[in-house]
């Protein structure tokens, strides 16, 4: 399961999830185009990611089976949702808080008792503790043709506040460029 598919990260953790042998990739976004566009990189199903209706919609893109993973870059209700979908030994991963709103507690309680994981990653913290080799890799694939990156768009380095503004508001794909 992977949230924000036309992301950025999204699309590449897509990418990877097939290339590296994932069963069933399970993409959500927030219009039919932008789950289009997860569809033809690689996420067998696309699905939209709002909080209400989530699980429903989860469960039934999954076959009525729930989830191995979910890599969360949404955060607020959507992360809390997720951790309903997730199966028996499931891991969820927060990598983002696109949505703006704040994230609940966890329950640990509630995880043991479902025999369930949440983690964090955020890459800032591991810059220059040896990641240089996976990212490497990650060139590699890039350079093969393997993953495609998408660039949703390019924003003058003044126009900087309407990237913001237009990455807040859900109207870019992919990652965006300032150019100096």
């Amino acid at each position: 399961m992977v949230h924000s598919a036309a992301g950025g990260v999204g699309i590449l953790t897509v990418q990877l999830a097939k290339e590296f042998g994932a069963g069933r990739v399970i993409g959500t976004a927030s219009s039919q185009e932008k789950r289009e566009l997860a569809l033809s990189l690689g996420a067998d199903v696309a699905v939209d990611g709002a909080a209400d209706g989530y699980g429903e919609r989860i469960l039934e893109a999954n076959r009525g089976r729930a989830v191995d993973i979910v890599l969360d870059a949404v955060g607020g209700r959507v992360f809390t949702a997720a951790q309903d979908v997730l199966a028996p030994f499931g891991r969820l991963i927060m990598y983002g808080g696109s949505s703006g709103e704040e994230t609940p507690p966890i329950d640990a309680w509630a995880l043991a008792e479902r025999n369930v994981s949440v983690g964090g990653f955020w890459l800032r913290q591991i810059m220059g503790t040896g990641v240089e080799r996976p990212l490497g890799e990650l060139f590699e694939l890039t350079a093969a043709g393997k993953l495609k990156p998408q660039v949703g768009g390019e924003y003058a380095l003044s126009d900087a506040a309407t990237a913001l503004k237009d990455l807040a508001e859900r109207r870019t794909v992919g990652k965006l460029v300032l150019v100096p």
